[in-house]
């Protein structure tokens, strides 16, 4: 007959941490949330370690390029989404391999014909003050002019004035040559006394910005994620379907790992996939697996080969897996299933391989939760689709900004190939939602607060690093009571305060 599970399926929600005894060390400025990413032999340093436990969902709606950039600076990783061309995410992939700390593409461009209304319109809509002139109004175009707010005053000059009649012409303009080193773009900066300064080609072309704000900015960002090139880090998804084309294209491109995307990973077909790996390119080329909700399917994909293993099945907040086909379990019954299980073949064979909690999380400190009950880092997709970098549209709802976010699962996704169950090229039937998420600005500001609940929720552990608090965290569950005396209760709120990340 069927196999029972004796425990009912439990979500991050139904646990709370106990505190535990805190020396004068805890202090959250020295907590190391640095994580392996793939796996690695006892005794060994891991290949890819990510200095914060945080890394972006494969998804139309997250992980693009900017979004990718920005989380490398801040630490994490991105993998940039799959249901998208071949050659479209090898794109992608370069573009953050490629991306210069402090030389800075211009995203606000206009042509010295255009007017100062247009100039206002531009800023309004990318929140940015400097403005390029180009002749052709690209971030690639010949360089004519700079304008910054003090070029203009709204209450003075006519709308209708051109931007050749108040712009900064280039022969005024401090600039330098494609070439230039960080150093010395910054020295140009100090000596010239300006708040930018264009980098443009030997044939006057402009090729990307450095900014005065910028220099403060790396000084203040220690954690960046960097390959042995000094190069962003980047991972990449593909499917059991297109691999032997779409792998060899983004190992070209310079991704540093891979990851398959599939909604259930407990099958032949990612074996496939990594043994088409492993026998083309080794053990140099790095790719995670999944997504599993027990004990056996980690082993059979920690078996496969793979560096690391996706947990979870149903929990992201736009998945319907669980109600259009009855299949998953809660997030938190499942890693800490899978990291027993992880523990176990860590000390059976001496390779440990990381587990990465994807999914269900709903607060920040459920990221806490699941590094205490044994995840190594967690991939979120609507925690990340609210920011400024996702690759989604900022727009107003009822005078609220959100942004649009939806399931790979989803017809608006079309990604069929993310399902391995071979038949037609098409979707039989949707597992994911289309939706809005509120909007919540920038990546750097977001994760550096929800960093912070996290080091000081460990310091209230008495744990310094995720392996310590893996090891001595007490966790316990709470009742459908005590989670209502958690929250605010028996006060008239003043103001809505709290919301879900």
């Amino acid at each position: 007959m069927a196999y029972y599970f004796e425990e009912p399926s439990r979500t991050f929600s139904e646990y709370l941490l106990v505190p535990g005894y805190s020396s004068k060390q805890c202090l959250p400025a020295n907590v190391s949330l640095k994580t392996p990413l793939v796996k690695f032999k006892k005794g060994e340093e891991p290949k890819i370690s990510i200095n914060i436990p945080m890394v972006s969902a494969i998804m139309q709606s997250v992980s693009n390029d900017t979004l990718a950039i920005a989380l490398a600076k801040e630490g994490g990783i991105s993998f940039i989404y799959g249901s998208q061309s071949v050659e479209d995410e090898a794109a992608m992939v370069r573009k953050v391999k490629n991306h210069k700390a402090g030389f800075v593409t211009s995203d606000s461009n206009i042509k010295p014909d255009q007017t100062m209304a247009d100039v206002v319109e531009l800023k309004e809509k990318t929140g940015h003050s400097t403005v390029a002139v180009t002749h052709d109004g690209t971030a690639t175009g010949k360089l004519m002019g700079i304008v910054t707010s003090r070029d203009y005053r709204i209450s003075r000059m006519d709308p209708n004035t051109k931007v050749r009649d108040f712009m900064t012409p280039f022969e005024s303009l401090v600039y330098a040559y494609d070439g230039v080193s960080l150093k010395e773009a910054n020295d140009i900066i100090w000596d010239h006394k300006v708040n930018s300064l264009p980098i443009i080609d030997k044939d006057g072309n402009l090729v990307c910005m450095v900014f005065r704000k910028d220099y403060d900015f790396h000084k203040a960002n220690p954690l960046e994620l960097l390959d042995d090139h000094k190069r962003l880090m980047v991972g990449a998804g593909i499917n059991t379907r297109d691999f032997e084309e779409r792998v060899p294209a983004l190992v070209e491109a310079g991704a540093d790992v891979l990851c398959i995307d599939s909604s259930e990973g407990f099958s032949e077909w990612q074996k496939e996939t990594i043994d088409f790996i492993r026998a083309k390119y080794g053990d140099e080329v790095k790719v995670g697996a999944g997504n599993v909700i027990d004990r056996e399917g980690f082993l059979y994909l920690a078996k496969s080969g793979a560096d690391f293993v996706k947990v979870g099945i149903g929990g992201g907040s736009i998945c319907i897996t669980r109600e259009q086909k009855g299949i998953g379990r809660g997030q938190a019954s499942s890693v800490i299933e899978v990291a027993n299980a992880r523990n176990e073949y860590y000390e059976k064979t001496g390779i440990y391989v990381p587990i990465c909690s994807d999914g269900g999380v709903v607060l920040d400190y459920h990221i806490t939760l699941a590094l205490a009950m044994g995840a190594d880092f967690t991939m979120m997709g609507r925690y990340f689709s609210r920011f400024d970098e996702s690759p989604t549209h900022k727009i107003s709802i009822g005078g609220t900004y959100v942004k649009e976010y939806w399931g790979e699962g989803s017809n608006r996704a079309r990604n069929w190939q993310r399902y391995d169950l071979g038949g037609d090229k098409k979707l039989s039937f949707e597992e994911g939602v289309d939706s809005y998420v509120p909007y919540a600005g920038r990546l750097k500001d977001n994760v550096r607060k929800t960093l912070s609940k996290v080091r000081s929720t460990m310091c209230n552990c008495g744990a310094l690093d995720i392996p310590e608090l893996q090891k001595d965290a007490k966790l316990t569950l709470v009742s459908a009571t005590s989670i209502v005396e958690g929250g605010a209760h028996d006060v008239t709120l003043k103001e809505a305060g709290i919301s879900s990340i």
